[in-house]
């Protein structure tokens, strides 16, 4: 682990990461020592710092710092956290604003191939996600609407809640995108008041046509296929929301192989 570039694993009791959740983070998967989608995650992060008000962050040292941190990482998962730094107590930032970056590394989840093959099964979740535009999109630390909805459950045959907002929107899981497709047609969540706009959400748009709306649980039950994403898990389809069951489709099918060949580009010479 890797605190402002040196290795140890405390943070000051003041880092407003701690005190108020005051901050972001991105979560990567490393395959062969190399981060995937690494610059995507950057510009999020890049981009997402700005909105909060953060200092322009030092690129370069970031690239440096995870070049260290990955240099004998193998296959695993890159925690990004991004502070305001330490401040006195009180919702009013420092005058001089000195961030906290943390960097650390985790083992990866072991999928069952037939997450992949054959879908998951998820739930639906009561918790609603809270309407709030400016910070719509952003991966924050604040994350407490996704840990108690995840607390709904302790099945183990349950791998996913579907969380919606105050309007009844559906909006995505509770770690990951939802997409859905009808006719052919691939529809996803309008993330204007809430939700995380993903890395991997961000790269299936670039690779076919996604309209952004905001759609009901109707919508979700007239579907002809359903998948979930993230940067870690991948792209999954789901074969069963609570009672509704459903097969593994085309689009699905044909994102899955596409990410697959992308990632394996990166490793040919």
């Amino acid at each position: 682990m890797l605190v402002n570039g040196e290795q140890r694993d405390t943070i000051a009791i003041m880092d407003r990461g701690f005190q108020y959740g005051d901050g972001l983070f991105e979560t990567i998967e490393v395959r062969e020592n190399t981060p995937i989608f690494l610059e995507q995650h950057l510009q999020r992060l890049n981009v997402d710092s700005q909105r909060l008000y953060l200092p322009k962050l030092d690129l370069d040292l970031l690239h440096s710092e995870i070049q260290q941190i990955c240099k004998n990482a193998g296959n695993s998962v890159l925690k990004i956290i991004i502070t305001r730094g330490s401040g006195g107590r009180g919702y009013r930032q420092p005058d001089v604003i000195q961030p906290t970056r943390i960097l650390s590394l985790h083992p990866f989840p072991d999928y069952p191939k037939s997450f992949y093959t054959d879908g998951i099964v998820t739930r639906l979740c009561e918790t609603r996600l809270g309407l709030n535009p400016t910070l719509a999109g952003m991966k924050h630390l604040n994350r407490l609407e996704q840990i108690m909805a995840r607390a709904e459950w302790n099945n183990s045959e349950i791998h996913e809640g579907i969380m919606l907002d105050f309007d009844r929107h559906v909006i995505e899981g509770t770690m990951t995108n939802l997409f859905y497709a009808k006719d052919g047609e691939l529809f996803t969540a309008l993330l204007k008041n809430c939700g995380i706009a993903g890395i991997l959400r961000g790269w299936i748009f670039e690779q076919i046509n996604v309209i952004e709306h905001n759609f009901f649980l109707d919508d979700l039950r007239e579907a002809d296929e359903i998948f979930v994403c993230n940067s870690i898990m991948g792209i999954c389809g789901v074969r069963q929301i609570e009672q509704q069951h459903l097969k593994i489709g085309e689009i699905t099918q044909k994102l899955q192989v596409a990410l697959q060949v992308i990632k394996s580009q990166l490793f040919i010479q």
